[in-house]
């Protein structure tokens, strides 16, 4: 199995260069913030490891919402963030992007601050990366090669089933050898190609158990302390909870047309929103414990095909920015937005909750986990006053939801020649 890694490189935006930053990311696009696959300046096409990558200029426009709490504006930068999902270690897809595109690179973060003529960009990408609090893969172990493989092997097979219903259990039989050997023989002709799986690396099973273990481990030293203080930690969120102040005003009309601009170009979309945690260690300590718990849930626990009971997230990721004042959330999911935020209004409200109610203007909650999200309107208002635009975003494979790469994964497993129930039979042609 090869796992999937995030990456993540931000860098600051030098004053009075951001305008010639949009435009130039701008250039490297087919659609409104859609990456061209073989743009000039970062040719992502010729990555056969990366799944998903964006460049997005962090400016955040809801920072003044902090005078609520009677405080002053953060003077805070506005950054550029790369950051994308491949299969393997990032460190070397980053080496490899560095000899295909270091050119385009340099001519991207030259609008960063200490980014200069002479800068040794292997060097600054390393320096600038920042780690991902947690980080969500739809299926780890799914590859991009996989994916296309069992596209094309699809596309293939359903180019050879006959439009014109079956008149009998033998004759879906038949067709279905037909189309096993079919496809026998255009792996041998090389029209079609199955790569094979490769072995766990160790290193990757090592952090996946000691992550696995030590948290348990923590969690047990944790629960008396925990017991112990609970009653104080109970009094202390009710009371943020009661008079911490909701900023849920109706966004504007143009970032809402600009975000609308760059949706629904393909069946997958991408969300990024930004914004400040609320003052105080109380609620630091607690989102930071909290993204702790969704990281280590994610590698544990939703590895398989979902993250709660939402199955059209393939990859998500939450970033603590400026010691911890600041939080991105990043996604690529299937459908369009207003469906996206339904899905998690219906179904995982109270984890909306428990992350996000950490964050500055956050409808109301109830002991952590109710109301918040639930109440609709607020919440939607606030979630796209937080978006942002995302300036260039590739997706390696086009046109393919979640559903389709699972369809296209029992596809694969089915050719097989071996006896299967007549039923079987007709469940796998269907899937043609």
């Amino acid at each position: 199995m090869t796992p999937q890694y995030p990456f993540m490189v931000v860098g600051t935006v030098e004053p009075g260069r951001e305008a010639a930053l949009r435009e130039l990311l701008d250039s490297m696009n087919g659609k409104p913030g859609m990456a061209r696959p073989d743009n000039d300046l970062v040719p992502f096409g010729r990555f056969d490891v990366l799944h998903y990558a964006r460049f997005v200029i962090l400016a955040d426009p809801t920072a003044g919402d902090m005078a609520v709490y009677g405080l002053p504006t953060p003077e805070l930068p506005t950054y550029l963030a790369f950051f994308g999902d491949v299969d393997g270690p990032a460190e070397a897809f980053l080496a490899d992007l560095l000899r295909e595109a270091e050119a385009g690179l340099r001519q991207i973060f030259s609008h960063c601050d200490d980014f200069g003529d002479g800068t040794d960009l292997a060097t600054w990408l390393r320096d600038h990366q920042r780690p991902v609090g947690a980080n969500y893969v739809n299926t780890v172990g799914r590859t991009v090669r996989q994916i296309k493989e069992e596209a094309a092997l699809h596309r293939a097979l359903s180019a050879q089933v006959p439009r014109t219903p079956l008149s009998s259990a033998d004759e879906a039989r038949k067709l279905r050898c037909e189309l096993v050997e079919f496809s026998r023989a255009e792996v041998r002709a090389g029209r079609l190609h199955f790569t094979r799986e490769e072995p766990t690396p160790w290193e990757w099973l090592i952090r996946h158990y000691a992550n696995r273990v030590g948290f348990a481990l923590l969690a047990l030293l944790a629960t008396p302390f925990l017991l112990l203080l609970s009653p104080i930690l109970i009094f202390w969120l009710r009371k943020l909870e009661k008079t911490d102040p909701e900023v849920c005003p109706r966004p504007d009309a143009n970032l809402l047309l600009t975000l609308k601009r760059m949706e629904d170009h393909d069946v997958t979309n991408q969300y990024t929103a930004f914004g400040l945690v609320k003052p105080g260690l109380f609620r630091r300590w607690l989102l930071t414990a909290v993204v702790a718990l969704i990281d280590w849930g994610a590698r544990n626990l939703f590895a398989r095909g979902f993250l709660a009971r939402v199955q059209t997230i393939h990859f998500a990721r939450w970033v603590f920015l400026d010691d911890k004042q600041r939080v991105l959330f990043a996604s690529n999911y299937d459908g369009g937005h207003e469906a996206y935020m339904d899905d998690f209004i219906n179904k995982v409200a109270w984890g909306l909750n428990l992350v996000f109610s950490n964050g500055v203007g956050w409808p109301r909650t109830d002991w952590l986990i109710k109301r918040g999200a639930r109440i609709e309107q607020r919440f939607k208002y606030y979630q796209r006053r937080h978006q942002l635009p995302t300036q260039v975003w590739y997706k390696a494979y086009p046109g393919l939801t979640l559903s389709d790469i699972r369809r296209n994964r029992r596809i694969r497993e089915g050719l097989s020649c071996a006896p299967i129930p007549d039923d079987q039979v007709l469940a796998w042609l269907r899937l043609l």
